[in-house]
C-alpha cells in the first residue's frame, strides 16, 4: 500500500509538471511494476494492456458515439433544439437562458459530451442572448452549466467507461442518468429564475418567440428521434448499447445528409475530430489500465477498504471523503482521467460499507448509484475554478468574454449541482427507481 501511495504522488507531480495524463499514468504504472516485479513482468504487463485495450469489443462502441456527436454538430440540429427551448420557455423572464439549458440538456442527450454540448451550443445561444441584452456572465453560466450534462444524459461516453472499469451493465448505467440528468435541468432552470428574480437587471424582460422554420422543426425531430430509436433499442433489447452506437453514428449521418450538412469537408471533418478524440481517449485508457494494475498489486484498494472497516467510520462520512476528494481533484484533472484514475480505488470500498439502505444492498445497485454521484460529482469539476474545462472552451469560443465573469455566471450553478449531489446521496432512489423498474 505504501508503494501505491507513493507511486500517486509522483504521479501528481508529474502532472503538475504538465506532463500529458495518459503518459504520466503509463510511466508511473510500468516503473512501480517493474520495481515490484521486475522489468520483464512489468513490459508484459505494457503490452497486455494496450494489447487489450486496442482490440476491445467493449470499447468499440466509444468512437462511433463521438462520431455521432460529431456528426450532429456539423449537421445544426443544435438550431432547432434552441428554437424549441425559447419558443417554451423565451416569454419568462431569463427564458433564453432557461432555453439555453433545456437545448444544452437535449443536445447533449445525443452528443454524448459536455465539451462539444458547450462550444456548440455558445455559438448557437450566446449570440440570441446578446442580443436581447442578457448580462454576460448569465449568458454565458447558462451555456456553461448546460454543457455539463452531456456526461450524465445518455449516451454518455463517461458512463461506459466506469461500466468497463467496473464491470458494470452499460444499458442499467444508461438509464440510472436519466433522471438524475433531468433533475439538473430543472434545478438549472429553477437557478435562472431564481437568479433574474434577485437581479433583474441581468436579463430583459420577455420578449415574444419567432416561429419554427422548417429546418429547426426537422433538427427538432431528428434529435428526439434518434435519442428514442437508442434509447428504446437499448432497453426494449432490441441492440446492445454497443450496436446502438452503431446505429446511432448511422442515424446521425442520415440527419447530417437530410440537414444539407453532410458535404465532403464537413465530413472530413467530423471523422477526423473523432479520430483525435478516440485517440486521446484510448491513449488515457491505457496508461489508466497500466496504472490501475500496478496499485492493485501494490494493494492499494483492499488497504483502503480494511483501513476504513477498522476504523468503523459513518458510511456517508466515507462517501463524503471520497465526494471532497473527487471536488478537489476535479481543479486539476479532466473528468475522464480523473474517472480512470479513482475508481479502481474507490469502488471496491462499496462492498465494505454498510448504508443501511435496503436498495443499496444489492452490490450492482450500489455500483450503480455510486457512477450517477461519480459522474455528478464530475460535472461540478467541469465549471469549478481554477480548471473548469466547459468554462474554458466557452473562453476559448466568446474570446470577449473574461474567464472572472463566465466563472461568476457559473457560482449560482455550480451551487445547484451541490444540492442536486446531497439529494442523490440522501435519496438513492433517485437514480435507481427506473433501473428496477426495467
Amino acid at each position: 500500500m505504501t508503494e501505491a501511495l507513493i507511486g500517486f504522488a509522483i504521479l501528481l507531480a508529474l502532472i503538475f509538471a504538465r506532463i500529458p495524463i495518459a503518459f504520466a499514468m503509463a510511466l508511473v504504472g510500468a516503473v512501480g511494476f517493474a520495481l515490484m516485479r521486475g522489468w520483464h513482468a512489468s513490459w508484459s504487463m505494457v503490452g497486455s494492456a494496450a494489447f487489450e485495450t486496442g482490440l476491445s469489443y467493449s470499447l468499440s462502441v466509444v468512437p462511433l458515439f463521438i462520431l455521432m456527436g460529431n456528426l450532429l454538430t456539423i449537421s445544426g440540429v443544435s438550431h432547432g433544439l434552441y428554437a424549441a427551448a425559447n419558443r417554451l420557455l423565451g416569454r419568462a423572464r431569463g427564458g433564453l437562458a432557461m432555453a439555453s439549458v433545456l437545448a444544452c440538456g437535449g443536445f447533449s442527450a445525443v452528443c454524448g459530451s459536455s465539451l462539444a454540448t458547450a462550444a456548440t451550443m455558445s455559438k448557437v445561444a450566446m449570440p440570441s442572448m446578446r442580443h436581447y441584452g442578457y448580462a454576460d456572465s448569465l449568458a454565458s453560466g447558462s451555456i456553461a452549466a448546460g454543457g455539463t450534462l452531456g456526461i450524465l444524459i445518455p449516451p454518455s461516453v463517461v458512463m461506459i467507461i466506469y461500466g468497463l472499469i467496473t464491470e458494470s451493465d452499460i444499458g442499467k448505467l444508461f438509464i440510472a442518468g436519466i433522471v438524475p440528468g433531468l433533475l439538473g435541468v430543472l434545478l438549472y432552470i429553477g437557478t435562472v429564475a431564481a437568479v433574474v428574480k434577485l437581479k433583474p437587471d441581468l436579463a430583459p424582460k420577455a420578449e415574444g418567440t419567432e416561429p419554427f422554420t422548417r429546418r429547426e422543426r426537422i433538427g427538432v425531430l431528428a434529435v428526439l428521434g434518434l435519442f428514442s430509436l437508442i434509447t428504446v433499442g437499448i432497453y426494449g433489447g432490441f441492440f446492445t448499447p454497443t450496436e446502438a452506437a452503431g446505429v446511432g453514428a448511422a442515424a446521425a449521418f442520415v440527419i447530417a445528409l437530410t440537414m444539407g450538412q453532410a458535404g465532403p469537408e464537413a465530413l472530413f471533418r467530423a471523422c477526423l475530430e473523432s479520430a483525435r478524440t478516440t485517440a486521446m481517449i484510448f491513449a488515457i485508457v491505457i496508461g489508466a489500465e497500466i496504472f490501475s494494475n500496478f496499485i492493485n498489486f501494490a494493494g492499494l484498494p483492499d488497504g483502503l477498504a480494511g483501513w476504513i472497516v477498522d476504523l468503523e467510520l459513518n458510511p456517508y462520512l466515507v462517501l463524503l471523503g471520497i465526494v471532497l476528494i473527487y471536488i478537489l481533484l476535479g481543479c486539476v484533472l479532466e473528468s475522464l482521467s480523473m474517472i480512470l484514475l479513482t475508481v479502481p480505488v474507490f469502488y471496491p470500498l462499496l462492498y465494505e460499507l454498510d448504508f443501511g439502505v435496503e436498495i443499496l444492498s444489492d452490490p450492482e445497485m450500489a455500483l450503480i448509484w455510486f457512477a450517477v454521484l461519480v459522474v455528478v460529482v464530475t460535472e461540478i469539476s467541469l465549471i469549478s475554478p481554477p480548471v473548469g474545462l466547459n468554462v474554458f472552451v466557452l473562453r476559448s469560443v466568446l474570446q470577449d468574454v473574461s474567464l472572472g465573469t463566465i466563472f461568476k455566471g457559473v457560482t449560482p450553478f455550480w451551487m445547484a449541482d451541490i444540492l442536486r449531489l446531497l439529494l442523490l446521496i440522501a435519496l438513492p432512489w433517485l437514480s435507481l427507481w427506473l433501473v428496477e423498474s426495467m
